[in-house]
């Protein structure tokens, strides 16, 4: 019992169909939401399956965002202490330690934020780092579904991580350490400029960096999982793709953080942790394999456009209804239901 309900969750349940022809979506919106109908269980399971890798991440981040929302209540009651006399959530001894400690309170949050940041950074290298080959087995699991394929969420997924390692953890190399040289080299320059404007220009251009490596990352691992390129040319085509459909890529990038900006502005209008525990519950549970679908989504159709339509003899516009195939289902019919004689 326990075999067939593991085979269930690993491999899902046998005997759901592709579409029929006559049923097939005629644009890419509608298949997504026809796929994302069909496939949202299995979306589901896949990330309770893949999660595992994004726990330190998760409490990375849980950590950086108490501490720094700590630093804030210190602040605000210690401030409130020395206008009123009223303690708060202060004790005497942490009121006698800050002032012992000699503590700029009203900087302290400032400090606090920056340390954050830069312990955020750090620890970003291995736990992005660890990411990688996850990423490409989910890149390759959601790209099929998008598409109206059948992929078995566990062999597929060990399949295409066996496959294609190396160069997804090339990837998550290069993602893991590219936040603190970022920082850094922002910190940096930042530092240079107020002596001179003409270190804004380079600072800016380190921003420019990390923004189109992220929008790149949206194509890296589905290239990984689709085409047999060159590592180099694996970078060269994620990049230029981002680039050429820039508005659209941006807008993937904005909706896929749309999670985070609700938590955030519920986290600004209340002031409770809540929002953020609301939000790893999300990730854990569904959001990771959502945005992973809903980039495959997007991403099959990019293909489409620049690359698959430019091979000889490959197929594009996968899951979609097609002149052919109206064609064929038209003999079909001509043939199950010939005409009869005048």
């Amino acid at each position: 019992m326990f075999g067939k309900m593991m085979n269930s969750f690993y491999y899902g349940k046998s005997g759901k169909g592709d579409f029929r022809k006559e049923d097939l979506p005629k644009n890419r919106w509608q298949l997504f939401w026809e796929m994302l109908r069909v496939r949202f269980s299995s979306l589901v399971r896949l990330n309770l399956m893949t999660i595992a890798a994004w726990l330190p991440m998760i409490i990375l981040i849980g950590y950086c965002i108490s501490t720094i929302f700590n630093a804030m209540v210190v602040s605000s009651d210690y401030l409130t202490y020395q206008q009123t006399g009223d303690l708060g959530n202060l004790t005497e001894d942490q009121v006698q330690a800050i002032v012992a400690s000699g503590i700029d309170v009203e900087r302290l949050v400032g400090d606090v934020i920056h340390n954050m940041v830069y312990t955020f950074c750090l620890w970003c290298i291995p736990c992005i780092l660890i990411t990688g080959p996850v990423k490409a087995g989910v890149a390759y699991v959601t790209r099929n579904w998008a598409r109206d394929e059948h992929a078995f969420i566990w062999s597929d997924f060990k399949d295409a991580v066996k496959e294609n390692w190396k160069q997804a953890l090339g990837i998550s190399a290069i993602t893991s350490v590219l936040p603190l040289v970022v920082y850094l080299a922002y910190q940096f320059y930042g530092e240079q400029a107020r002596s001179s404007m003409i270190f804004m220009v380079p600072q800016m251009l380190v921003v420019m960096l990390g923004i189109v490596w992220a929008l790149g990352c949206l194509f890296f691992y589905p290239v990984i999982v689709t085409y047999k390129v060159s590592f180099s040319q694996l970078i060269k085509n994620g990049l230029i793709m981002a680039v050429a459909r820039l508005p659209q890529t941006v807008g993937i990038r904005l909706l896929l953080l749309l999670p985070v900006a609700l938590c955030a502005a519920a986290f600004l209008l209340t002031g409770s942790l809540i929002a953020f525990l609301v939000l790893g519950g999300y990730y854990i549970l569904l959001g990771y394999a959502l945005s992973r679908f809903i980039g495959a989504s997007y991403t099959n159709g990019v293909f489409d456009k620049y690359i698959n339509s430019h091979m000889e003899g490959v197929q594009i516009n996968r899951g979609l209804a097609t002149e052919s195939d109206d064609d064929e289902e038209d003999e079909e019919d001509e043939e199950n239901n010939p005409a009869s004689p005048q």
